[in-house]
């Protein structure tokens, strides 16, 4: 069973490649089912599999063929040197996609260099920090940011619309409904709340030292506004810079390549308590309404004032709904945030996560997907120390 959840996700992954839709929340949902399951009982699996997963028609044959070319006894399958399970997955969703269009059937022993039924290279390249990836390591993790389904908490709003069991009793179509019973209101509609997914917004260190992420952390923010309905993004180093309007690029390459040429001081110094007040005094009221979760990404060295970072960030906590802060060090073991940008920063955080590897964005995709109406903050992680902060708001 230690080995079923990451087994699953990468199986969610063949889908997605495939053109099947599915999110986290489903395969989290997958797992928990099947601890009730005999995992010996291969139908028994997939009926669970497919009755979670799927929900049109026509992705059911998809959903065979991707099961059973991945769900697979252990073989002597090989992959081409250099490449991971990764670009497997995807590939192999591609190969199940151009299949199904043309009607042709999946033979059961797939070629050779497609399938690697072994879990150890992917493993280790979830894990493995950023900054020790080879060249053709990011590539595959670029390709699978813009692969990766992002999904926001919805917020409740002030409309109202029809609901079998809503709060409110709706009188109008009460009414309407009871002239087919002779006027007697024998059914009484309802009314509930309208759900919607709230906003995001991503403050960006691409300070000089963030430099080794900041390529990763480009296309990493490139994935959320392409995932995501409504989301504000901002670079930060010396000054605060507003991409959203660069990131419209199909190219993610020539989107990042315009955003490279607009930042000048891409590199430079930080300045993260400037960087907020901007931020706070210009784009607050234009981009924090309506339930907003704020994204900041950085390490917490700065050169500035700590009582301006404090101060700054204490205005943008009471400005968010949920203030989530992302370091690439609080991966690495024995960290500590000592730093006086950190030291300021931390009593105004509501989560304090690591984003150092795959796994790191994995954690933050489901506790973005997790985020509900007045429910109190998630634990960062169990797999990282706490520290404290401050009182978790909705």
């Amino acid at each position: 069973m230690s080995h079923l959840l990451p087994n699953l996700i990468h199986f969610g992954r063949l889908l997605r490649a495939a053109g099947v839709p599915v999110t986290p929340a489903q395969i989290g949902d997958l797992a928990q089912a099947l601890t009730y399951i005999d995992l010996a009982r291969r139908e028994d699996v997939k009926s669970a599999a497919r009755a979670i997963l799927i929900s049109r028609r026509e992705h059911a044959p998809l959903f065979e063929r991707a099961f059973d070319l991945f769900w697979q006894p252990r073989g002597a399958a090989e992959r081409e040197p250099g490449q991971s399970r990764l670009e497997l997955d995807i590939r192999s969703g591609r190969r199940l996609t151009a299949a199904a269009a043309q009607g042709v059937r999946i033979s059961d022993e797939p070629p050779e260099e497609e399938i690697q039924t072994t879990y150890s290279a992917v493993e280790i390249l979830r894990h493995k920090p950023f900054a020790q990836m080879t060249i053709e390591e990011l590539e595959a993790v670029k390709r699978l940011l813009r692969e990766m389904p992002w999904s926001l908490g919805e917020r409740r709003t002030r409309r109202m619309k029809a609901a079998k069991r809503g709060a409110r009793l709706d009188w109008r179509r009460t009414l309407r409904a009871s002239w087919q019973y002779g006027g007697e209101p024998l059914r009484l509609a309802r009314r509930g709340r309208k759900f919607k997914p709230r906003p995001l917004v991503v403050l960006c260190d691409v300070s000089g030292s963030m430099e080794r992420y900041s390529r990763l952390l480009l296309q990493f923010v490139y994935a959320l506004d392409r995932g995501l309905d409504r989301v504000e993004a901002f670079l930060f180093s010396t000054k605060l810079h507003h991409i959203t309007p660069y990131l419209r690029h199909r190219s993610p390459d020539a989107a990042l390549d315009e955003v490279s040429k607009r930042v000048q001081d891409m590199g430079g110094g930080t300045q993260i308590g400037r960087a907020l007040k901007t931020f706070n005094v210009m784009w607050a009221r234009r981009v924090l309404g309506r339930g907003a979760i704020v994204l900041l990404v950085s390490d917490g060295w700065d050169r500035g004032d700590p009582e301006e970072i404090r101060h700054q960030m204490e205005r943008l906590q009471l400005s968010a709904s949920r203030l989530i802060w992302l370091n690439p060090w609080l991966g690495t073991p024995g960290y500590e945030p000592l730093t006086r940008g950190m030291q300021a920063a931390l009593p105004y955080i509501d989560d304090f996560l690591p984003i150092h590897n795959l796994h790191s964005l994995e954690q933050l995709a489901a506790l973005l997907a997790a985020i509900r109406e007045n429910e109190p903050c998630l634990p960062s992680s169990n797999l990282y120390p706490t520290f404290p902060k401050a009182v978790a708001r909705t």
